[in-house]
């Protein structure tokens, strides 16, 4: 079944946008679905004849609460977590009154992710593995996918990889406008996040970004400035990093934490480890209060040596915890990573050595990298040296193929 917008709806029936948005609420659109804020409409579906006699919606009995394999409503949103507009510091009291059961434990697998308890993530996400909603099925896909990536359970990470790239081509056009967006979103972050290949969707993701609820518009965009920075286009990346904190701020911070992350990755390859420092500043900001450390782990080894830099001095229980989290995910990004591209990004540098060694790879100079790590330019040299040693290379430029983008 093909669907469309309501404003395609409006254009087509000759009336207003919001009427259309009405007779949905209203339930006189025969097969209309709710994603998200917006409404998709069957193609099909004939113009309501009475305006003036609305049928009412719905109202729920008591009864117990819906079980996660129920038949589930079509207003649920995927990553409601990452979609939330939570205050810094009440993650948890945002978990905890979502009303929806399912959409609570999506939330709730969304925060040990990215708090940095994989197990428990993926235990919790893999209930809703086959779940008749598209919704939560997708938005548990990527839990479970990249939970299993930090824990070593690297066949069920790609086994469900797999049937992730493979929504969009067995949904056909059946897919609601926001249901195929949403799919788009979640197969091509699971992509782009491993540096591999995008889904070879027509437009891409930022031609769904008008479908997605606001905090998922704001992560698209992370995603989209992290392809462009792999792409080695860093001012484009940053500029599209500034348009998504000028659309939404820090109004939904598990995406502007992200959004930091990448404008770091940005201003290092550019040289600009001023702002850099800034962002990450940011980013730290908004991850401690609620533990959110997840995210600058997994940006570790393309964050060019900043969180020695910024983090170790002051917080080294905290940074700790983050070098830890970067071993475990950089193990099973790898293991997914090298063998689909034919790359070789090394494996057997401590997290010091490799950000002394990306660094280098950029051109910056031993001086450089010890005023920029806090460390002296011997002990620099002593470490690029030891990766030389590790990956079996003789020059310095050799580095590069061994180093993330």
């Amino acid at each position: 079944m093909e669907y469309i917008t309501t404003r395609e709806a409006a254009e087509k029936w000759k009336v207003s946008e919001r009427l259309i948005q009405q007779y949905c609420a209203d339930g006189r659109i025969e097969g209309a679905q709710k994603f998200g804020g917006a409404w998709a409409i069957p193609a099909g579906t004939r113009k309501p004849s009475d305006p003036r006699r609305p049928v009412p919606a719905a109202k729920p009995g008591p009864g117990p609460a819906p079980s996660p394999d129920a038949p589930s409503t079509p207003c649920l949103t995927p990553m409601p977590l990452m979609n939330a507009p939570f205050l810094p510091g009440h993650c948890m009291e945002y978990v905890e009154g979502l009303q929806d059961p399912r959409l609570r434990d999506i939330a709730l697998a969304e925060y040990h992710y990215f708090s940095g308890v994989p197990e428990q993530a993926a235990r919790e996400a893999e209930v809703y593995l086959s779940h008749s909603d598209l919704s939560l099925r997708l938005s548990a896909c990527l839990i479970y996918t990249y939970a299993n990536l930090s824990i070593g359970q690297i066949q069920r990470a790609q086994h469900t990889l797999a049937q992730v790239r493979s929504t969009l081509a067995d949904g056909g056009d059946e897919l609601p406008p926001q249901l195929r967006a949403s799919a788009v979103f979640i197969i091509t972050t699971a992509a782009v996040l491993l540096h591999l290949p995008p889904p070879e969707e027509e437009g891409g993701l930022l031609a769904h970004l008008q479908l997605l609820p606001p905090g998922l518009q704001m992560f698209a965009l992370y995603v989209q400035a992290h392809q462009i920075y792999l792409q080695g286009e860093y001012g484009k990346s940053l500029g599209i990093v500034e348009v998504g904190f000028g659309m939404h701020g820090h109004r939904y911070p598990i995406p502007a934490i992200y959004m930091h992350l990448a404008a770091v990755m940005d201003c290092m390859a550019l040289k600009q480890p001023e702002e850099a420092q800034r962002h990450l500043l940011a980013a730290w900001e908004l991850a401690r209060p609620d533990d959110l450390i997840e995210g600058l782990g997994e940006h570790h080894g393309l964050l060019g040596g900043m969180l020695e830099a910024v983090l170790k001095k002051d917080y080294p229980e905290d940074f700790r915890r983050i070098i830890a989290i970067t071993y475990r995910f950089s193990a099973g990004w790898r293991r997914v990573h090298n063998p689909q591209t034919g790359e070789e990004v090394a494996d057997n540098l401590t997290t010091t050595e490799f950000a002394a060694a990306m660094l280098a790879t950029r051109g910056w100079t031993n001086q450089e990298i010890s005023d920029h790590m806090g460390i002296s330019p011997n002990t620099v040299k002593q470490y690029i040296s030891t990766a030389l040693k590790k990956l079996h290379l003789k020059q310095r430029k050799d580095l590069k193929k061994y180093m993330l983008r």
